[in-house]
């Protein structure tokens, strides 16, 4: 116990110290089962009806303050804190003495009166308790050590504890889903799950992250997308399916991008994009009003409504707008680069005009896309998976949703002729040769799925971190994911 005692800080030793005579009064710092009847919130919102009754709960002990025979403690568990109020006349004299051993951060039990003090807290006055689990680390203070944003994410533990508010997102997170889930049931979509290990990295264009399985002997890729699968459930005759779950693209992180993150996929046959872009603005009003009781929300200090209709325009309108340029006039690769250059666009080597029409919109559209709205008809070099568009067909009936300049939704009309798809997957093959690792690989066996007969499908993907963070008002997507990945860190042992 000694040479383990040197390498702690003095405050873990202390604490180990107190674990040790614990046990030597017969007691287990780390317990059993605890039969609770009620938690904290629940004890204060039915005073009235409590009052003077017993109840159990159990939770953290966050603070003490005594008065010689008789202390205070503040108790914290998942539904929020009450005051415990400990006599030595009522536990004992005993028990009073293994309580003042106990440390911030210990986890106990305790059975008690519900009563109001002469100050008007709503309290408990504790007959018995149980020490469930000793805390062999000091807990940090709120104002010291968990403002650091690092700290909060490493250790989302200590946040969760310091922080109740970082908690409340996650709860609205689960909420959140809970209604994206049934409000597609209610639309009698199936709920399907696909493989995650996919032997081609397909269904969008992004670096995948690359494994290896040891029994085939072959490397496989964490998904990108679940988009290819879902499509072949469609040509296997179901009508409505959608997937939720995570999905992982090695590339950069941000306060928008998390390299591991949480997307909702659906597909419906006989349907197209305008029926997945009604879907999109229909199923996030109805879970902006489900979740927090509004389809008007505030984010960043922005009103925004999400009921539908939501606004739709182009890309090249949109473009147009914002520059003066209708690149429905560019019909050459040189004009476009000119126009590129013009506006102060870096052109990548091999960029198309699809390409240069796209980097237009992001540099001077999407920061001005607040409210609610469509972008659609995208052009065929961004959207190998879409359909084109019969009046146009260097476009696609595909749409983008923006609220507050981020993308949180994409859908089309899925492509579903066999020969067009197979030609614009030996493009992307191509691309992928002259350096674009983000390139679709070619999918032979998706390609025989068409050739069977894919309906006409409309799909749609929706980016659940980036909803989370626009209906709880988070800056950071690595705020509304409970363990954002971090850049390893090296710590020294026991620090």
């Amino acid at each position: 116990m000694e040479n383990q005692l040197d390498d702690l800080s003095e405050q873990m030793k202390v604490r180990r110290e107190k674990m040790q005579g614990l046990i030597t009064k017969g007691m287990e710092p780390f317990g059993d089962k605890y039969e609770l009847t009620h938690h904290a919130q629940e004890v204060v919102d039915r005073f009235l009806e409590l009052e003077n009754q017993k109840v159990s709960i159990a939770g953290r002990m966050m603070s003490v303050r005594g008065h010689g025979k008789a202390s205070f403690a503040n108790l914290m568990d998942i539904s929020g804190r009450i005051q415990l109020y400990f006599r030595q006349d009522v536990i004992g004299e005993e028990a009073y003495e293994i309580f003042n051993e106990l440390d911030i951060g210990d986890i106990i039990g305790v059975t008690g009166r519900v009563f109001k003090t002469k100050r008007g807290e709503i309290s408990v006055e504790v007959n018995t308790f149980t020490l469930l689990t000793k805390s062999l680390r000091p807990m940090p203070e709120k104002w010291h050590g968990l403002k650091d944003m690092e700290t909060r994410y490493r250790q989302r533990y200590l946040d969760l504890i310091a922080n109740p508010e970082v908690r409340d997102v996650f709860v609205v997170r689960s909420k959140i889903i809970r209604a994206l889930r049934r409000y597609l049931d209610d639309l009698d979509f199936l709920e399907v799950e696909t493989p995650v290990l996919h032997p081609i990295a397909g269904g969008a264009a992004a670096k995948p992250f690359v494994t290896h399985h040891n029994a085939l002997d072959m490397d496989m890729y964490l998904r990108i997308a679940p988009e290819l699968y879902l499509k072949r459930l469609i040509v296997g005759g179901f009508e409505k399916v959608y997937e939720l779950g995570r999905v992982f693209r090695n590339e950069g992180i941000s306060y928008k991008h998390n390299p591991e993150f949480t997307m909702i996929e659906l597909y419906q046959a006989y349907a197209n994009y305008e029926d997945g872009m009604r879907l999109t603005e229909e199923v996030i009003a109805h879970v902006a009003q489900e979740v927090l009781g509004s389809t008007r929300i505030n984010y960043e200090g922005q009103e925004i409504d999400l009921a539908p209709p939501w606004k739709r325009i182009s890309m090249l309108d949109a473009i147009q707008e914002q520059t003066g340029v209708d690149f429905r006039d560019v019909t050459s690769l040189d004009k476009a680069v000119a126009i590129a250059k013009e506006l102060g666009l870096a052109v990548e080597k091999g960029a198309g005009i699809g390409n240069i029409i796209n980097a237009a919109f992001e540099e001077f559209v999407e920061p001005t896309l607040i409210q609610p709205t469509f972008i659609m008809d995208h052009p065929v070099e961004i959207s190998p998976l879409a359909k084109r568009k019969a009046s146009s067909p260097a476009f696609t009936d595909r749409y983008e949703a923006f609220v507050f300049t981020r993308e949180i939704a994409n859908g089309f009309s899925e492509l579903n002729d066999p020969i067009d798809q197979k030609g614009r997957f030996l493009s992307q093959v191509s691309q992928r040769e002259s350096g674009d690792d983000e390139a679709h690989m070619m999918d032979e066996d998706f390609v025989t799925a068409l050739e069977y007969g894919l309906p006409p499908t409309a799909g749609l993907g929706i980016g659940v971190d980036r909803l989370v963070m626009l209906l709880t008002n988070a800056h950071s997507i690595r705020d509304v994911i409970l363990f954002p990945h971090m850049r390893q860190k090296v710590e020294q042992q026991g620090s």
